[in-house]
């Protein structure tokens, strides 16, 4: 499956309000994109828009689940989920990174407050984050590049390094292509098997081996358990609730935010949450491991467009033409486009064609404003006794259409289309 090349820097604290500043942790990281335009082209499976500000948005590491430093005023153990953190930050090139004694998750200072990188992304998740793989360093592609994320480029994303490492669980999503799922779903059994006591599994709780004892909200800041199944206690004990007798009714009044949708790979069966939890008295676990079942992306509201605004006829044009180059026209010749919208343009799958049948593929993308110089190839020539050029999208939808005539064509002169 392709992903979108964002290329950007990782920021990990604001010098000018380093108390208000990011708060990362093993799963999450803020990014500032430099194309912020390409972040609206992804796609938005749960209807939400980007959580984007000119300091940038946050990425969801796809396909693992760090244990959380904090969540509705508490966490899990820290143990575990400051190592995640600090071998995310170590793997993407952070040094000497310190936090506030105060505020333990955001940072005072390090040897650098962003890094460059780039994120290989989907979508945008329900909570307005980039779901993405994230890389250190230039990727050598332009921005916005449909780049195809195979096993062996995932394996050197911090997303798998983690998880090999044992010091994530896996949490895979819809949104995940079923190779991809497959391969790091290896990739955890086989920490899990290894056991490194760096890493989580050694004190994994709540899971197919054995149950967890969770007596009190209290109990569980220090608990190794799978995140998102701490995620739905949190809220579960503060109700008041004094055992977990009532957790499973608790999971089935709401299908959407608490009894997730999932997929069970060793049945081929659709389910929800609650067929992989076994709870009562103050003992729960989980029934699966969570490698082996899929979770569905919370469905969009009603009406909430899951995908970005299409590209329409005449957000990109055709502005000029040289047909007769001074020489040999074959190698010469140019078309110029020009986006006239805010936001880059995917040209994969789009062509320029003629009259005569003649057409030239284009690949990469159109920034946001930004003006491209095409030469014609294939069976496209234009034609030095007048020609129409035609501008289709990847559905042969015609987005502009020019023609000029014989006497436009002039040796050496580019035609300018006024518009």
């Amino acid at each position: 499956m392709s992903y979108t090349l964002l290329r950007g820097s990782f920021v990990i604290r604001y010098p000018d309000l380093p108390r208000q500043g990011p708060e990362p942790d093993g799963d999450t990281i803020k990014f500032r994109p430099d194309s912020p335009a390409l972040v609206e082209t992804l796609a938005r499976p749960s209807g939400r828009p980007p959580d984007l500000t000119a300091r940038g948005i946050s990425v969801r590491l796809e396909a693992i689940d760090a244990l959380e430093t904090h969540f509705q005023d508490t966490r899990q153990e820290l143990t575990g989920a400051n190592a995640a953190r600090d071998e995310l930050l170590r793997l993407l090139g952070f040094t000497g990174v310190q936090f506030f004694d105060d505020l333990p998750n955001k940072v005072r200072s390090a040897d650098q407050d962003e890094l460059r990188g780039h994120v290989l992304s989907n979508g945008i998740d329900a909570n307005g984050r980039l779901i993405g793989f994230a890389f250190t360093g230039e990727h050598p592609g332009p921005d916005g590049l449909a780049v195809f994320l195979d096993e062996a480029l995932v394996d050197t994303s911090a997303n798998a390094r983690l998880l090999a490492a044992g010091l994530t669980y896996p949490a895979f999503y819809a949104t995940l292509p079923a190779t991809l799922r497959t391969h790091l779903a290896g990739v955890s059994r086989t920490a899990r098997t290894k056991a490194s006591p760096t890493g989580i599994w050694p004190r994994s709780a709540a899971d197919p081996d054995g149950p967890a004892e969770v007596a009190s909200l209290e109990a569980l800041t220090g608990l190794v358990m799978w995140p998102k199944l701490f995620r739905r206690l949190v809220p579960y004990l503060a109700t008041g609730a004094s055992d977990l007798d009532g957790f499973d009714a608790w999971l089935r009044a709401d299908p959407v935010n608490r009894d997730d949708a999932v997929f069970l790979l060793d049945k081929l069966e659709h389910g929800n949450l609650h067929d992989v939890i076994r709870a009562s008295g103050t003992r729960i676990q989980l029934t699966a491991w969570p490698e082996d079942f899929v979770i569905s992306p919370d469905p969009a509201p009603p009406g909430a467009p899951v995908d970005p605004r299409p590209v329409s006829a005449g957000d990109v044009l055709i502005v000029a033409a040289l047909p007769d180059p001074a020489g040999a026209d074959r190698g010469h010749e140019n078309v110029t486009l020009l986006n006239v919208t805010g936001r880059p343009v995917d040209l994969a799958g789009w062509a320029l064609a003629d009259s005569r049948g003649g057409r030239t593929e284009l690949t990469g993308s159109l920034a946001a404003g930004g003006v491209l110089q095409v030469v014609p190839g294939g069976r496209l020539q234009l034609g030095n006794q007048g020609d129409t050029i035609l501008l289709v999208n990847a559905k042969g939808v015609t987005i502009d259409q020019v023609t000029y005539k014989p006497d436009h064509v002039r040796p050496g002169r580019t035609i300018c289309f006024g518009r």
